[in-house]
């Protein structure tokens, strides 16, 4: 009896989790606009808070001193402008890694392995977190194409399994991606000159280098990374539907099919060098030594995001063999950096607004006497995660939330490399909400937001729980 109550109620809870999740799916798709929509409202909202509750002097103008701020090449809407380079190199060189053969080969084998949506979920997944902890460019395409060839292989095999579910599995690296080596918040922060391009001047050289032994590679967030590994596989596994009627085949999409890259024959002394293996060799070679004698000179733990770009742009000319055919999977990928470099100077922006108001002073002031050295990770966190709803980007979130959170941290006592990783950790919990980085995903699997965002939603659920817990325990 007690058996066939459990049996009862393990068939209808993944059923009850679904729907929970496309009602929370209805709501953000009413809810929220398009990212680049939401940079702009979040402006005019600064604009209208600095000049509500801003602080000034008694002869200045407020409209004059945050259209300077606002303009100011140096800290204005301008002072992005290496990070967006850098954000976008990111991506570029992360997707054009995946596009490689060898790991295309890879892929390919592994999506004949499942044989029901369960493991096909679980496996995805897996996949998808463990290449979004190398670089989130690398996790987010991975994710993808491992997701339509595994929905292909299962319906080619006329196995019966619900395709949105692996689709939402495949984007599962960006749930992870901050804790990992392409995180851009704390790979900005292990040298002085990079926190100088992100934080006011005068935070940066308070807070200085935190050197990824702080951060990435501290024990909290490795054991946070690693359980995630774990869990997001697990609760996937959970979200499968059981009942054959709700499931959703891979032919009632449509997913993208790549054309397979054709260079031009070798007729002339330019094509041959276009298709010339050495020259891409050679450049790679220049790349990995650099990358040696930084780690030789500064330590391991002080990579930071230029060097995570020479070894994922050195590793992509390796795989890829000519230049021709690298610069091919550069420029498919360049395509998904246009929100980066449109909206970064608006994020510049809000982040100048509020300095020059004196609007994240008060910010500051109120974490401080609301929060404690146990609790302010925690509130951090949670700010991040709804801040990253309205700010779509790793990086552009950091520029606005970092030097609240790190002075707020310090006021309380607080550790840096705590206080960046707790603002990572609720950047890319939300992500699981916010469908701007999922647009190569869709494009690939052919599923839509709303198809997806109910699943991405619930495993949210459960790795929300999972960081916060660790932010709350560890000392």
């Amino acid at each position: 009896m007690h058996f066939s109550h459990a049996k009862a109620a393990w068939t209808i809870l993944p059923d009850m989790i679904s729907r929970i999740g496309m009602s929370i799916s209805r709501l953000f798709r009413w809810l929220i606009p398009d990212p680049f929509v939401i940079a702009i409202i979040l402006t005019v909202v600064t604009i209208a808070a600095a000049l509500v509750w801003g602080q000034y002097k008694p002869d200045e103008d407020r409209w004059v001193v945050l259209l300077d701020s606002w303009r100011d090449n140096k800290d204005g809407i301008w002072k992005l402008l290496a990070f967006s380079m850098q954000m976008c190199l990111i991506l570029v060189t992360g997707h054009a890694l995946a596009a490689t053969r060898p790991i295309r080969w890879c892929i390919d084998r592994i999506a004949g392995l499942p044989s029901s949506t369960m493991s096909a979920a679980a496996l995805v997944g897996f996949v998808a977190v463990l290449c979004g902890l190398i670089n989130w460019g690398l996790g987010l395409i991975v994710g993808a194409l491992l997701a339509r060839n595994v929905g292909r292989s299962l319906e080619q095999r006329g196995i019966s399994a619900h395709y949105p579910l692996i689709a939402a599995a495949g984007y599962m690296g960006m749930l992870v991606w901050h804790g990992g080596f392409s995180g851009s918040a704390p790979l900005s922060m292990t040298s002085e000159a990079g926190a100088a391009k992100v934080l006011p001047d005068a935070i940066a050289a308070h807070v200085g280098a935190i050197p990824l032994e702080q951060t990435i590679l501290s024990p909290m967030n490795i054991v946070v990374s690693l359980g995630l590994v774990v869990l997001v596989p697990l609760m996937l596994v959970l979200l499968s539907p059981r009942n054959e009627e709700r499931i959703q085949s891979f032919g009632e999409f449509d997913p993208m099919e790549e054309l397979p890259f054709e260079p031009e024959p070798v007729t002339s002394l330019p094509a041959f060098l276009n298709r010339f293996w050495p020259v891409s060799w050679l450049l790679a070679g220049a790349l990995l030594l650099g990358i040696w004698r930084f780690i030789d000179t500064k330590g391991f733990g002080s990579l930071g995001l230029n060097e995570i770009i020479m070894i994922m742009f050195a590793a992509g000319l390796i795989l890829h063999g000519s230049p021709i055919a690298y610069m091919h999977a550069a420029g498919n990928a360049a395509r998904g950096c246009a929100g980066i470099m449109i909206q970064f100077p608006l994020y510049a922006g809000i982040m100048a607004l509020m300095i020059a108001s004196g609007l994240m002073a008060q910010i500051t002031e109120f974490f401080v006497e609301i929060g404690n050295e146990r609790t302010m990770p925690l509130l951090s966190f949670v700010s991040a995660a709804i801040v990253n709803i309205f700010v779509p980007s790793g990086g552009g979130q950091w520029a606005i939330q970092g030097p609240i959170a790190l002075q707020s941290g310090f006021d309380v006592g607080v550790a840096p490399g705590r206080m960046v990783m707790a603002v990572a950790y609720g950047d890319q919990l939300t992500n699981m909400l916010q469908p701007f980085w999922a647009l190569p995903l869709l494009a690939i699997t052919g599923v839509k937001a709303r198809d997806i965002v109910g699943y991405t939603a619930l495993v949210m659920l459960g790795a929300g729980i999972w960081m916060a817990f660790w932010l709350l325990v560890w000392g």
